[in-house]
């Protein structure tokens, strides 16, 4: 067995780089995910994706990535 054995760890899918190729902003990423996410815990139906998992922010995320949900900025605070 060796002492310094190598680990792989992989991170989140679909990867951020992807992510952000589908909106302008980190924060943006977070808000939209998040409100995505309490939607699907709410109930509302998924749209049809090529991965689904258990987790809603995962498939909020992967609707993001896939194009299936998108959003604008409101400027009614203006």
């Amino acid at each position: 067995m060796k002492a310094n054995a190598t680990v792989e760890m992989s991170m989140v899918n679909p990867s951020t780089d992807a992510l952000m190729q589908q909106v302008d902003s980190r924060y943006g990423l977070v808000v939209l995910a998040s409100r995505r996410a309490r939607q699907l815990l709410a109930g509302e139906p998924m749209k049809p994706l090529q991965h689904h998992s258990t987790k809603n922010v995962t498939n909020a995320l992967e609707e993001i990535l896939e194009g299936k949900i998108s959003y604008k900025i409101s400027k009614e605070n203006q």
